[in-house]
């Protein structure tokens, strides 16, 4: 059965008030510091149970955190930018360069891995496209760029892009027949053979590398809550290197911590799966990122025509702050 998106926007208050609360394990003294708040522009699924099992581990460490689900990656950034949040979820290139916000980039979550599906009984190729609308995640987004690239490299013209959070959602706006073109997860794509068949087919996409999510935050909470965040990276890069060596610990875990008590009994039994595909297909990086991930970036964002290219005298820390890795190796 798709995931529901009202189910999940409503369960998204309760995980919210969950993921605030203080943790058992943490020291009295945190319950002094405010909460690290962390903005996600998507719908709770079984892709952010990395992220939140590495919050409670950052809990256990005495520092409390918070986080809200948004309809959209859009209304994340500016909670982050304006203050109400400390930490956003995305790869935020195209506004960091378009406004010269004070946002930087701090850890790199995950690298792009879609798969570009259509319903077969209505194209067959990326010419078929042409003068077609295709639905993605959200503007901006690693879903869009890829789009928009495979655009440009096959000389074709979508005629809209919509704009639909969640691959579970749009994998279930195939299966309904609402939509004929889209760009899903590994999860997702693999619900779609399930339940379709053959009806659904997957298009080609070569040479493509590039962050799908990381993580960034004010410059300002930067500064003032560095050992916090440091912390943070910290759990990230552990819970990362331990969903490497064992996807199966992330089920584990979301049992041990309660996370996502909402999810569909399917969803909760594919979990393992996804992240086995995942770290096959080497979404979850186990450095945090580097600076040469930020030019590689920009390059894949330019040539889909989100961002101008970077120069020879391109610094990455215009994007990023490589200071929390660095402190967290440390």
């Amino acid at each position: 059965m798709p995931f529901s998106r009202r189910r999940f926007v409503s369960a998204a208050g309760a995980i919210a008030l969950g993921l605030s609360a203080f943790g058992h394990t943490a020291t009295a003294a945190a319950q002094d510091k405010e909460p690290l708040s962390v903005a996600m522009g998507d719908i709770a699924s079984v892709e952010s149970l990395g992220l939140l099992i590495a919050m409670e581990r950052t809990k256990e460490k005495g520092i409390p955190m918070d986080i809200t689900f948004f309809n959209s990656e859009d209304v994340a950034t500016q909670a982050v930018v304006s203050g109400q949040a400390d930490i956003g979820v995305g790869a935020p290139y195209a506004f960091i360069q378009n406004s010269g916000a004070p946002i930087r980039m701090f850890y790199r979550m995950s690298t792009l891995l879609f798969f570009p599906v259509v319903n077969s009984e209505v194209y067959s190729d990326w010419a078929d496209l042409d003068g077609q609308e295709v639905a993605v995640h959200s503007r901006g987004s690693g879903t869009e760029a890829l789009m928009r690239l495979m655009e440009q490299k096959n000389g074709i013209s979508y005629s809209n892009v919509s704009y639909v959070p969640g691959s579970e959602v749009r994998a279930g706006a195939m299966l309904q027949g609402t939509i004929n073109a889209t760009i899903v997860d590994a999860a997702a794509f693999r619900l779609l053979q399930e339940q379709g068949g053959e009806k659904f087919k997957r298009l080609s996409v070569e040479g493509v590398n590039a962050t799908d999510e990381a993580l960034y935050t004010n410059t300002t909470v930067l500064e003032e809550r560095s050992e916090d965040i440091a912390t943070f990276v910290g759990e990230l890069m552990r819970t990362w290197a331990d969903i490497n060596e064992d996807p199966s610990i992330v089920a584990e875990l979301r049992e041990e911590y309660g996370l996502l008590p909402d999810l569909p009994d399917q969803a909760a039994g594919d979990i393992t799966t996804y992240y086995q595909e995942a770290v096959e297909g080497g979404v979850f990086p186990t450095d945090g990122g580097e600076p040469g991930d930020a030019r590689d970036d920009l390059d894949f964002l330019a040539a889909a025509g989100q961002v101008e290219a970077p120069g020879e005298d391109f610094d990455p820390e215009q994007y990023w702050s490589f200071a929390p890795l660095d402190s967290a190796r440390q």
